[in-house]
């Protein structure tokens, strides 16, 4: 996993920046009910979609929690008094404390699926009745847009992905939460040109595979073939889903 205080400083600007922050804001809000008072953001990163979760329902209270420091000091430079540190498999909050959770690009990060059950279960237990949970899922998949460079990339090898849609639902629905929606928005910026792609490669972005990995180099050589170095191909598109928590009575 990459260490995310290492990549606080230019994670907005290699990850979309604002585009893909509001475009991710605005299809969570999606599925957030307009009487929602209190927002749990876990794994909030930097905060660039947690500001705009906040300033899209004025009246809302909005909360961010990650667990890198690093990136927890950004995120309070832009939601001050409003970022806890915290892992997001032990929350610091009691049962029933917020009408929705969101967790963007955070499951497909963690070990295995005992922590995305974790990480669900705690979600679950801070929603109150009738509140909702959103998530993204299939983060890795939204990624293969069938480009050519999908196409040099597709032998490598790669880690489960944590963040199956129906594995995510399974523990959703293990821990009282009803499927109520999804939404699906632009990675605005994100989509790869073959340069940047073996700049990834060099840099070690693909987890599976090291930088020294001989297989590593067969791609670099490949993609340096491939024609338009730096346009970059179709943005991913990337999956929300929403589970609600039955209302008492």
């Amino acid at each position: 996993m990459l260490d995310y205080d290492k990549e606080a400083d230019e994670y907005d600007a290699t990850r979309g920046g604002e585009p893909r922050a509001a475009a991710a804001a605005d299809a969570v809000l999606a599925l957030v009910p307009e009487g929602a008072r209190d927002l749990l953001d876990v794994a909030c990163g930097t905060g660039i979609v947690t500001r705009r979760l906040a300033a899209g329902r004025p009246a809302m209270r909005v909360i961010g929690a990650d667990a890198a420091p690093r990136m927890t000091r950004m995120a309070a430079e832009r939601i001050p008094d409003a970022v806890v540190l915290a892992d997001s498999r032990r929350l610091p909050f009691p049962a029933g404390a917020f009408d929705a959770v969101t967790s963007v690009w955070l499951l497909h990060l963690v070990a295995g699926p005992e922590d995305v059950r974790a990480i669900v279960a705690e979600c679950a237990r801070v929603l109150r009745p009738g509140g909702v949970y959103v998530t993204t899922v299939d983060k890795a998949a939204a990624h293969d847009v069938g480009s050519d460079i999908d196409a040099v990339l597709a032998p490598r090898p790669r880690r489960p992905a944590q963040d199956r849609a129906e594995h995510v639902e399974e523990y959703a629905i293990e821990h009282g939460l009803a499927p109520a929606g999804q939404a699906r928005f632009r990675g605005h910026g994100q989509g790869r040109s073959p340069r940047s792609t073996v700049a990834d490669l060099r840099r070690g972005w693909f987890t599976q595979l090291a930088p020294d990995d001989p297989l590593a180099e067969r791609f670099v050589v490949r993609l340096e073939e491939l024609p338009d170095q730096d346009v970059p191909r179709a943005d991913p598109e990337f999956t929300l889903r929403a589970f609600r928590k039955p209302a008492v009575g």
